[in-house]
């Protein structure tokens, strides 16, 4: 990339890291200038991506559940087919409670998390270089004003609000299923419990420390897996891009490293997206238990 030219491996590193953003300063609403905006800068690569990708998940699905054809299925309908099935046997394995939202909210997170992991199969320089031509050819901006982070599952806030949609929904089926008491009881009367009152009532501070502990780390432990491996996976094709543009045998070497990640990338692609479905599963078959 013409603007990585003279940056050298840490300055390209945090070029790759850097989300294009936009937040709002005293001076009206800003692009790339938002150190000090904190929360409210909006990164605007992840949120497009994240929302192109679910767009094409939920248009092809459509399309094939529109055109299905009983004798004949073409091979898109065979996968998809193959991929309800999966999804659906995994709900009927795991979840013990009665809901028809959570089959297709399973589904929904598996393909859309996927498709997120997937733009990591895409080279480190390829978009940003399209998104800085653009930034400099035809908006005419400076060329070290282009950042573009294309892959949306290494942005913590695109994993933390999955993880958070989540968490809404066991707060919502807890409360809905066990009733405000009966949820307040699960967060006051377990794990400790004693037959003698008094000492119920003293282990009440505990149980509650505990529990909510306990709670609120199941978003957080959700979205922290899912971005952690993936932020992990991004870094490691910089540093292989950054060991390709050493010379003959760096390029050699990265090109044999780039390939080899890629490749083992086909499993941990659609294990960090099982993963984040089957724990979405159970806690939410967890919030139905009423005990």
């Amino acid at each position: 990339m013409a603007s990585s030219e003279n940056l050298d491996s840490v300055g390209y590193i945090k070029h790759h890291l850097q989300n294009l953003q936009v937040c709002k300063t005293d001076d009206g609403w800003v692009w790339n200038q938002c150190q000090d905006a904190g929360f409210w800068a909006i990164n605007v690569d992840s949120l497009f991506f994240a929302f192109i990708l679910g767009a094409l998940f939920c248009f092809s699905f459509w399309r094939v559940a529109k055109n299905a054809k009983i004798e004949n299925p073409g091979k898109w309908q065979s996968i998809v087919e193959m991929i309800v099935e999966f999804v659906d046997k995994a709900v009927k394995d795991t979840f013990h409670g009665k809901n028809p939202l959570i089959a297709p909210l399973a589904l929904t997170i598996f393909m859309w998390v996927i498709l997120m992991n997937m733009m990591d199969w895409i080279p480190v320089d390829l978009l940003p270089w399209v998104a800085e031509q653009t930034n400099v050819h035809v908006l005419g901006n400076e060329a070290h004003t282009s950042y573009l982070k294309f892959l949306p599952t290494a942005d913590i806030n695109i994993t933390f609000s999955l993880s958070i949609g989540v968490f809404l929904l066991i707060l919502f089926y807890s409360i809905k299923i066990k009733g405000i008491g009966g949820f307040v009881g699960e967060l006051t009367l377990h794990p400790f419990s004693s037959k003698n009152k008094f000492v119920q009532v003293l282990l009440i501070p505990v149980n509650l420390l505990m529990e909510t502990i306990g709670l609120i780390a199941k978003p957080i432990s959700l979205g922290l897996r899912l971005f952690g491996n993936l932020y992990a996976a991004e870094l490691l094709f910089i540093l292989i891009a950054i060991l390709m543009s050493t010379g003959i045998g760096g390029f050699v070497g990265g090109f044999i490293s780039y390939m080899g990640w890629a490749i083992f990338h086909i499993l941990v692609i659609p294990l960090q997206a099982f993963i984040f479905m089957m724990l979405t599963i159970v806690y939410l078959s967890q919030a139905h238990e009423d005990h």
